[in-house]
């Protein structure tokens, strides 16, 4: 795979690389990319997570990316994940959440083993090296900076917090200089702690990232999509392109609204059902979950392909090679929200077998079990 294939297939499908000529540059230069993305440990794992960001690292990893998983059990607590008790995170950080994520990477084509899985307990733990880069890092940036920065979070700004919250941007950025990350991976909701970590790159004095040539470099940054929840917007319909962009953000995927959401080890009925119940106005292709979906999480590749399954009465099976020829078939009305709705779910049901198979094995049921308890009694 030349250069050009690499860069191709790393930013392909992303909502912005920070940046692109730095990317070149490290590809040409054979500068080693050492990936990680965090994780905050928060229960059941929803599509974004397991489907959006594990095809991303497969594509990173097809493209020569040493990739890393990192399990935030320390922001976790600080972000009251839980109920903000360390021993349900950790015990599902190790057990259900990264063996979900695992079995995901297994969905997208991806080989598990060649993924590393780090704690944050393991990287902070007796490492004085990490406590003087975090300090660093402070010194580097201000207190309004980090108070602006608590949206990474998914705390509003100006939002009443405990000071904690405000270290857990700095112990973001941190994690990245002590890991030697220089291909730090996230939602474009990260973008903040993200800006930050390259921003104060070249002003710090512990742990700075090298080329090959032993110069200071900033990390590059790449931004995956943040796929819709299922359901309907606050406001309806939206009338500008500031208001889209705003619904946007508000509207992605989360566990905190669960039926807008579909988990990975959810039963195919509640897949269908779900799919079933969801915004999809019939010809709007401007802010529809559904098409947003088979942009992001079916046509990945040119090899995707969705069947539309429907009686003859209704015209018949058909099956569409591209997201365009959807898009088109919905805006012309060719195409029902309910048949779309449909081939979607079944689509969905089909790319989750591996996980389903995965926590079929007593030792997973167990802990799948042991999630669902931590959950109730939290």
């Amino acid at each position: 795979m030349d250069v050009k294939e690499k860069f191709d297939l790393i930013i392909k499908g992303t909502e912005e690389v920070l940046t692109e000529d730095d990317l070149k540059l490290y590809l040409e230069t054979e500068v080693p990319l050492n990936h990680y993305i965090g994780f905050e440990i928060s229960g059941k794992i929803h599509l974004g997570t397991g489907l959006i960001c594990m095809s991303k690292i497969k594509d990173f990893l097809d493209a020569g990316v040493k990739c890393s998983i990192f399990l935030a059990d320390w922001h976790s607590w600080i972000n009251d994940k839980l109920g903000g008790d360390m021993d349900k995170i950790q015990k599902i950080g190790v057990g259900y959440f990264k063996e979900g994520l695992k079995a995901c990477l297994s969905c997208v084509g991806a080989d598990p083993e060649k993924v590393k899985f780090s704690l944050g307990t393991d990287l902070y733990h007796n490492n004085d090296n990490y406590w003087e880069t975090l300090i660093d890092v402070c010194k580097s940036t201000t207190l309004n900076r980090m108070q602006r920065s608590i949206t990474i979070m998914g705390r509003k700004m100006g939002e009443n917090v405990d000071f904690a919250k405000l270290l857990y941007p700095a112990m973001q950025v941190s994690d990245i200089f002590t890991q030697n990350v220089n291909f730090a991976h996230a939602g474009y909701d990260q973008r903040k702690a993200h800006v930050i970590a390259r921003d104060v790159a070249l002003k710090m004095k512990k742990n700075n990232l090298k080329n090959t040539s032993g110069e200071t470099i900033k990390p590059i940054c790449i931004h995956h999509h943040l796929i819709l929840g299922l359901a309907k917007p606050s406001i309806w319909p939206i009338s500008d392109e500031s208001q889209l962009q705003e619904m946007w953000s508000e509207m992605k995927m989360s566990k905190s609204i669960p039926n807008s959401a579909v988990f990975i080890n959810d039963t195919p009925d509640e897949i269908k059902n779900k799919v079933k119940s969801a915004f999809c106005p019939e010809g709007n292709v401007s802010f529809n979950p559904i098409l947003d979906w088979v942009k992001f999480l079916i046509f990945k590749d040119k090899k995707s392909t969705l069947l539309i399954e429907r009686t003859p009465k209704f015209g018949g099976d058909i099956e569409y090679n591209s997201y365009k020829d959807v898009e088109q078939a919905f805006l012309k009305k060719e195409l029902h929200p309910l048949d779309l709705k449909m081939g979607v779910a079944n689509e969905i049901i089909n790319v989750l077998e591996p996980v389903r198979n995965h926590f079929e094995q007593p030792r997973m049921k167990k802990m799948k079990k042991e999630l669902e308890e931590l959950i109730i009694t939290r």
